[in-house]
């Protein structure tokens, strides 16, 4: 079963379905408008959910068996999605909302047979069905409007359930269920490719649409790995797993409750809001948020097999502590940023995205691409006598066009290192190392850094602007090339040696492409690694 398949092909369709969505948001009014609740100031295309919705159920159609678990899934999220699309356009009432919700989750607990079968904290080892199953249905409305209530600031709802999504795809794999591995890496591939426009300021939201998807499936991949798939986890492990999004929207309700507010009236008392009234700034509260639900579901993980009573204490002692702090800042009128100064966590924000987002990875891009060039030249088994004549070649025109070129940005001296990144790519494959097996796991996980290096280096440099560092069409092309690739790669062995072939070059392309618009000097690591690398094939080639 390729798991990678699924998140790549989720993410590939994510990002080509929202930017064309976006485009038709004002004909179809799915417009979210600022107000005096919303934390955002201009309007916003609220058409996100159609990426991550439409991006995860295209790997689930294509790969999971349609079994009545599956069809009754699939149905809670077409109509969840339904739902959610118009209320995104329409603004629909709490109880037409609430009745689109009980029609997604019924079948998936009646007909999928996905419901609460035992809690030991309550000495309840075994429940019967007509006790279970609504209580199943009122856990996953909550966890669905834990979700939609928790999107509040961008990147927040959908960076907390990827966390929890994630958790949920480890556990699935250590229990060996399919199912549960690829519903999850499927919706975190559609995340993610959400996550690309929604990262602050955002330029899209999720809406309804996405958010509901989001809560009911991780409600949805909860009660089924604790009540079916390993019965040996603690079924109180759910409530680490999905963390924060079901302490706040208690505590939202207890609020309003005690005030004898309307339970469905919407207002600005939760977690994130909170944060921002204490001078938190949007960056610094869904840091804050994040760093919370990192320890819930990393909890959550490594205490699966200890008792209800434990975890229960530990979640609500962390919780009491988490709100018990943040009411005694409001009640002493704590405020982070005085004058409108930058506060420490602000800083070590800017110089930690400065070192890890864009420093890191363009400097491993800088150095390991032309030692993965110098090495993979060494280490081929063969260089054809063609390739040796055309590789002397390729070095006598580099080094004379490095010398007189003014700038690395040079049309033939760019040429010449895509050239030669080709070759070493195209070599390897046709006459691989000898210790092909232990080659092909380094090569991989190699590739998959640069990929990720290359992605957050393009994604958060300050100077992308100035280097021409904006997504275009071509790299949603390059994308669904790569997913093509890997849907190739599931076939016969010549074809997959192409597949491969065709990713690597594109990583490879993409990489020297950064280097070269970064580096406006000739004579650098990537010219010189170019120069050694024809030079080492020439030599093996002719000699």
């Amino acid at each position: 079963m390729n798991y990678l398949f699924a998140m790549v092909t989720a993410t590939a369709v994510s990002l080509a379905v929202i930017p064309v969505m976006m485009r038709l948001a004002p004909w179809l009014g799915m417009i979210d408008h600022p107000d005096a609740r919303k934390v955002h100031v201009k309007p916003v295309p609220r058409v996100g959910g159609w990426g991550i919705v439409l991006g995860a159920l295209v790997p689930i159609i294509i790969l999971v068996p349609l079994t009545p678990l599956l069809q009754a899934y699939i149905f809670g999220v077409v109509v969840l999605f339904a739902f959610g699309s118009m209320d995104d356009r329409h603004e629909l009432g709490h109880y037409t909302k609430f009745i689109g919700q009980l029609l997604a989750v019924v079948p998936v607990v009646t007909y999928g047979g996905v419901y609460i079968t035992h809690l030991p904290l309550f000495g309840m080892n075994s429940i019967p069905a007509a006790i279970g199953m609504p209580f199943t249905i009122f856990a996953l409305l909550g966890m669905i409007n834990a979700i939609n209530h928790s999107d509040g600031l961008d990147g927040l709802a959908g960076g907390e359930a990827l966390l929890s999504l994630a958790a949920l795809a480890f556990l699935g794999y250590l229990a060996d269920s399919d199912l549960i591995l690829l519903i999850a890496l499927a919706a975190m591939g559609g995340g993610f490719g959400f996550l690309r426009y929604n990262t602050h300021p955002a330029i899209v939201f999720m809406g309804d649409g996405g958010s509901q998807f989001l809560g009911f499936t991780l409600g949805f991949l909860a009660v089924l790995l604790t009540q079916q798939i390993d019965t040996s986890l603690s079924p109180a492990v759910v409530l680490l797993l999905l963390g924060l999004p079901i302490a706040d929207i208690i505590m939202v309700l207890g609020k309003r409750m005690s005030e004898r507010m309307n339970w469905f009236l919407a207002t600005k008392n939760h977690l994130h809001h909170r944060l921002l009234d204490l001078g938190f700034v949007h960056e610094e509260s869904v840091v804050i948020i994040y760093s919370i639900q990192t320890l819930f579901v990393v909890s959550g993980i490594f205490l699966r097999y200890q008792p209800d009573w434990l975890l229960v204490t530990i979640y609500v002692a962390a919780c009491g502590l988490i709100f018990g702090s943040l009411a005694y800042a409001e009640q002493h009128r704590y405020v982070v940023h005085r004058n409108n100064t930058e506060g420490a966590l602000s800083g070590a924000i800017s110089y930690l995205r400065m070192k890890l987002l864009v420093t890191t990875p363009r400097r491993f891009i800088e150095f390991s691409l032309p030692i993965y060039l110098i090495v993979t030249s060494l280490l081929i088994s063969n260089v054809p006598r063609d390739f040796g004549f055309a590789s002397a070649g390729i070095f006598v025109l580099l080094l004379v066009e490095s010398s007189l070129s003014s700038t690395l940005r040079s049309i033939m001296l760019r040429a010449l290192i895509y050239v030669v990144a080709t070759f070493v790519v195209y070599l390897s494959y046709n006459h691989p190392p000898h210790d092909v097996m232990w080659m092909g796991l380094v090569k991989l996980l190699f590739l998959v850094a640069l990929a990720f290096a290359i992605g957050t280096a393009i994604k958060f440099s300050p100077r992308r602007r100035e280097f021409e560092f904006t997504t275009t069409a071509m790299d949603y092309l390059m994308v669904l090339i790569v997913v093509t690739s890997l849907v190739v790669a599931q076939t016969q062995q010549v074809e997959r040696q192409i597949s491969l072939f065709v990713f690597e070059v594109i990583i490879l392309l993409y990489a020297c492409e950064l280097l070269i618009i970064e580096k406006r000097e000739r004579w650098n690591l990537l010219t010189l690694s170019s120069l050694a690398t024809t030079g080492v094939l020439a030599v093996r080639g002719l000699f």
